[in-house]
């Protein structure tokens, strides 16, 4: 069983409580667990291929769990399809964009809305957070840089009135100078919306998120805060194989 944190200050808005996942034949989740406390950034951590993106698409509904339970704010959501999940007000933003490409900047942004003027109302603090985008709404996905491309999906999950933001590796393949921009965004949103992200660039991790999860050959192996883990240099060794 994965440690407990200590932190019970902030109500749960998502409990994932021992998902087993299947792709095909392939046994991904195997009993994975993951709180996330309200008004948090809890991050999803470990090395490559130990089950992190699907973790995000589970909760989604995208892969849906064969075992366990995941609960959004005290509703069982483990059994429903991803366009309900989604309408409970959970945003995803996967780690390979999706944007539609031939679409331009507004277009991307009005085809998120859930309920008409949703962009309208989210402007100011859409455009506010990602000011290069109020300059190139006119222009199309494959227009955009990588980094605007990323400031565009996180920006289209924020059209609607989601709770909860799900983002994967929002800082990959990015210069260090647009990642921090990236994460000043994410910091700011997080003032609204409580976020899960996963993130394999420790150094970004550590100074963007409040907790963390420690995935390991599709288990939670640990979870506490991020203050704690920092100075644990064996875990970081051990699990993330970061100095």
């Amino acid at each position: 069983m994965m440690p407990q944190t200590t932190e019970e200050s902030m109500p749960n808005l998502l409990t994932v409580d021992h998902i087993h996942t299947f792709i095909g034949q392939f046994h991904i989740l195997e009993g994975v667990s993951v709180t996330v406390p309200q008004g948090s950034i809890t991050v999803l951590l470990g090395r490559n291929g130990v089950g992190k993106t699907t973790t995000l698409r589970t909760i989604m509904g995208m892969t849906p769990p064969a075992q366990g339970t995941i609960y959004f704010d005290g509703q069982p959501i483990h059994s429903l399809p991803t366009y309900e999940v989604a309408q409970l007000g959970i945003g995803y933003v996967p780690d390979y964009r999706a944007i539609f490409r031939d679409l331009t900047v507004e277009e991307n942004l009005r085809l998120a809305e859930r309920q008409k003027g949703d962009l309208n109302r989210k402007a100011d603090f859409i455009f506010g957070l990602f000011p290069d985008l109020a300059r190139l709404r006119g222009l199309r996905g494959n227009q955009l840089s990588g980094g605007q491309q990323q400031m565009l999906a996180i920006a289209r999950a924020l059209v609607p009135h989601n709770r909860l933001l799900l983002i994967d590796e929002p800082s990959e393949g990015l210069a260090p100078v647009i990642i921090e921009q990236m994460m000043n965004a994410i910091r700011t949103l997080s003032t609204q919306t409580t976020v899960l992200l996963v993130e394999q660039n420790f150094v970004v991790a550590r100074h963007l998120a409040d907790r963390y999860v420690i995935l390991d050959d599709g288990q939670s192996v640990k979870a506490g805060t991020m203050a704690d883990l920092v100075g644990d240099r064996e875990t970081i060794r051990r699990y993330l194989g970061a100095a």
